[in-house]
Parts: structure tokens; C-alpha cells; sequence
């Protein structure tokens, strides 16, 4: 007898979402503020190069470009190595000499409305030190204290005086909020710029629930960050699981879980020696870190995970396809790709890069600094 069973078809690959189609509703929110605008100049970026760094220098000009299609008046004020070659010129200036200098004078300029500074400069350390040198009033990436300090504790919005004040006010547990409208008088916090970037990719794929509470539509997802930097991995997930998700952070050396439903033991049930320890869930204001169980090590987080965000900043790194969750949306931040070339066997959804979503997060960025010039004129 032959056997006429039809050949199985192969399965459909996930989708392939480009940046563009994620950026178009913000590009149309910008270029809306910006014709709102009631000033008369247009609004002012000054960008800080102070590297011969080849992936600076193309972001500078990148910002650049969006910045002139959009009106926005773009200086690009170059310093130290970005003046020479290989990270010297031609008088001796090495890469970082002069752009403390750069920076303050910037914060001075009262035609300057925002700064950014392009890193990496002289390592962790030192560069965290000038971006706190970057006034909190122009800190278009968000990435003074101030706004950390917001963001960890799920303060979203802020009186633009306090970032006068020379330390953050003592948390309190904010206000449920029903919508994201700001309180009267207030006006939403800077956040970093690639860690917003993405999060608004996933709202606007549907990782979100628009069903849920606002500032609770992640829960029930379950995602995966790969890399713990302080500029994009460990905001990120503070951000997704003060929305709601459970996150687990995986970097070299360990695996974090940042949750807002914190699992917590609570009064033994029965009696003797054979009484259980009861559990109970705990809910809180903003995230809480704890270290993952030691068996959750990258393969069980991402087999449990509906999203996987990789930041690694390696062109060897990559995340195992056959680690996936069947259906999972996958979003790779780095400049290198951090998934396998058949990652859309697994994943419904991947997002190669968001960069031009994160230049649209820093705009927008931009004019809600206007915002707070305005509020401390109207105050004053």
C-alpha cells in the first residue's frame, strides 16, 4: 500500500519587526510637540564627542540626522581624541581631555536645552562621574541620579524644583496611579533612553496588557535581560518589573530576579515537627531584588520566559535558539547581534535592534526638559 500521507509542512518563522515600524507613533508624537511649541527658537541639542570611536561618532551623526528632519537645531561639540586620529591628535589630546569642561560650559549656556554625552569615554567608573556632571535640567538620557533614584523606586512623576535640591527626598510609596497623566504641577521623570526604548517596542507589540492597571500591564509576563549594565540591563529590568513583570537578570556571574510579588514565608501550619512553612505573596510599591534559586541558570530562565532582551556587547555572544520558549518575542539591544541566526524558528517575534526608537525616547526626553523649564518659570 503506498502511503499518501501529505508531506508535513515546515512550521512559519516568527515575524521580523524593523525599528521603523515601532518608532512611527513617536515619531508623529514628536513632531506634534514639536509644533505645539510656543517658543521662539527651536528647541537645542548640544552632543559631546570626546572619542575617536568609530560607533560614537556614527551616533552623533545619527542624531544628527533626525535632529535636522525634525527642526531640532543639533551642535556637535567635539573635544580630546574625537579632534585627532586613533584617539590622539594632533596637538596631544587624548580621548575624555577636555569634556568635563565641555559639559560645564554646556550646563551654562542658556541656549543649550539638552546634553548628551557619547560613551563609552574613560571606563565605568569615571564615566558615571561625568554623567553626573550633566545638569538634571538638560539630561536628555537620563542618566543623573535623580532619575535613577525615580525610576528604582517607581517614582514616576516629580516636581521639576526638586531636582534643585542637592539629594533625593526619602522615597514614600507612590499614589496608584489610574492613567499615565501626570499629577497637576508635575511632570513624568527622565528615564534612560535604550531601557525606555524598549519598553515601549514591547507595549507596543502587545507584550503589555492595555487591560490591566496602568503600571501593572506587564504582569504575568515572565522576561528574561541578559547583561546587568548600569546603563541599559539593570534599568531595564527595574522598569519591566515595576510594570508588573517577573524579571530575571542574568549577567556573568549571577542570575537576580526583580519582582514586585515577592514569595515570602509566612506562619507554619500544623504542628510538630512535621508542620509546613506557609507562603504567602507580598506586593510592593517598586521592585524588589532577590538572588534567583541556584537552579535558574540562563537555560531555565529562558525556557520560562515569553520575552528575552539581550544587551551583551560581544559579536560572539549569542543566545541558544533551542533554549527558547515556543512563541517568546526576542529583542536584541546590542550593536552586535546577540541571537542565532534561526531565532525566528522559535520566537513569534524579533526585534533586531531598537536604536531608532531610542533616539525618539531622548527627543522626547528633550521637550519634557522644556516642560520643567516652564513649570519653574511658572513657580518662580
Amino acid at each position: 500500500m503506498v502511503d499518501t500521507d501529505p508531506v508535513p509542512a515546515l512550521a512559519p518563522k516568527g515575524i521580523l519587526l524593523k525599528a521603523e515600524t515601532i518608532a512611527e507613533p513617536f515619531l508623529a508624537e514628536v513632531k506634534a510637540s514639536l509644533a505645539s511649541l510656543s517658543r521662539m527658537r527651536a528647541p537645542k541639542l548640544v552632543g559631546i564627542l570626546a572619542t575617536a570611536n568609530a560607533p560614537s561618532r556614527s551616533y552623533a551623526e545619527f542624531t544628527r540626522k533626525q535632529c535636522v528632519a525634525l527642526g531640532i537645531e543639533f551642535e556637535l561639540r567635539e573635544v580630546g581624541g574625537a579632534l585627532g586620529e586613533a584617539g590622539v591628535n594632533s596637538s596631544g589630546g587624548a580621548d575624555g581631555d577636555g569634556v568635563e569642561e565641555a559639559i560645564i560650559e554646556a550646563n551654562a549656556d542658556d541656549t543649550v536645552d539638552g546634553i548628551m554625552v557619547y560613551y563609552p569615554i574613560f571606563g565605568k567608573e569615571q564615566d558615571h562621574y561625568l554623567q553626573q556632571i550633566v545638569s538634571p535640567f538638560k539630561d536628555v538620557e537620563g542618566l543623573n541620579y535623580k532619575f535613577h533614584y525615580n525610576l528604582y523606586h517607581n517614582i514616576r512623576y516629580l516636581e521639576p524644583k526638586s531636582l534643585l535640591a542637592s539629594s533625593p527626598s526619602l522615597a514614600r510609596a507612590p499614589a496608584p496611579l489610574k492613567n499615565d497623566v501626570p499629577p497637576p504641577g508635575t511632570v513624568k521623570s527622565i528615564l534612560p533612553c535604550t531601557p525606555l526604548g524598549v519598553v515601549k517596542a514591547l507595549e507596543r507589540v502587545g507584550v503589555y496588557n492595555a487591560l490591566l492597571s496602568y503600571g501593572d500591564r506587564a504582569y504575568g509576563r515572565t522576561i528574561t535581560v541578559v547583561n546587568r549594565s548600569e546603563v541599559v540591563g539593570r534599568p531595564l529590568a527595574a522598569l519591566l518589573a515595576n510594570d508588573g513583570a517577573r524579571v530575571f537578570s542574568v549577567d556573568i556571574d549571577s542570575v537576580q530576579e526583580y519582582t514586585k510579588r515577592l514569595v515570602v514565608a509566612s506562619s507554619a501550619s500544623g504542628d510538630g515537627a512535621g508542620a509546613e512553612r506557609a507562603t504567602r505573596r507580598a506586593y510592593h510599591p517598586h521592585h524588589v531584588v532577590r538572588p534567583a534559586p541556584p537552579e535558574f541558570d540562563l537555560a531555565r530562565c529562558l525556557a520560562l520566559s515569553d520575552v528575552v532582551v539581550s544587551a551583551v556587547p560581544s559579536a560572539t555572544y549569542k543566545v541558544p535558539t533551542a533554549a527558547l520558549k515556543d512563541g517568546c518575542v526576542c529583542v536584541n539591544v546590542a550593536a552586535d547581534k546577540n541571537f542565532e541566526a534561526d531565532v525566528r524558528d522559535k520566537a513569534s517575534l524579533y526585534i533586531p535592534a531598537v536604536g531608532k526608537v531610542t533616539i525618539l525616547m531622548l527627543l522626547r526626553n528633550l521637550l519634557r526638559l522644556l516642560q520643567y523649564q516652564d513649570l519653574l518659570k511658572v513657580e518662580s
